[in-house]
């Protein structure tokens, strides 16, 4: 397992999620109830979801080195032009429909965990992921990367969101999250044309 993959992998993921739509309901999440409960429940969503993202990122090995690199390389330039063509449209998003009089770590840790697994299916950092899995034949260095980044996003939000946003712009993240995704596409895109 490379550590220099991991971390690459992490920095990718982190700035990535900073901006998504699961960090913004984690913030509500965690001001609504026990910011321990609703971790446990973000922890464990984006587990699973990183789980399944290596699994189809290592299927991807299995084609053509050519071919993979340019399919991995065309992913991160539609995921930087996501970042950077996303248009916010002021939803809040998955809010727990009632709150319970005294919430149990059973009922909070459930709603975040199925908040967050509906809302990042098929989301930009669960791609991501794969095309890193993809790219570095390294899943296990891909996956402890993805779910530190995914972890740290949401423990942030939970306990600090508010904060860092009155520092930093999201703009300003979701630009650097893409200027990191374009490189990685050059990257690919010119390991495919030489291979």
């Amino acid at each position: 397992m490379s550590l220099t993959i991991a971390a690459i992998t992490f920095g990718v993921i982190f700035l990535a999620e900073l901006p998504d739509k699961t960090a913004l309901a984690s913030l509500m999440l965690g001001t609504r109830y026990r910011g321990s409960y609703v971790f446990a429940g973000v922890a464990a969503a984006f587990a699973v979801h990183v789980v399944l993202a290596v699994a189809a990122g290592s299927l991807l090995t299995l084609l053509p080195h050519r071919l993979l690199q340019a399919i991995v390389g065309a992913l991160f330039l539609l995921g930087a032009g996501m970042l950077l063509f996303h248009k916010d449209d002021g939803e809040e998003e998955h809010e727990p429909g009632r709150e319970p009089s005294a919430p149990s770590f059973r009922k909070v840790a459930g709603t975040s965990f199925l908040v967050v697994l509906v809302a990042e299916f098929g989301d930009l950092t669960q791609i991501m992921t794969a095309n890193l899995a993809a790219r570095y034949h390294d899943p296990l260095a891909v996956g402890l990367g993805a779910v530190l980044g995914l972890w740290a996003v949401g423990a942030l939000a939970i306990v600090g969101g508010k904060t860092l946003l009155k520092h930093v712009p999201m703009v300003w993240i979701s630009r650097i999250a893409a200027a990191l995704m374009l490189v990685l596409a050059g990257f690919s895109i010119v390991e495919a044309i030489v291979g």
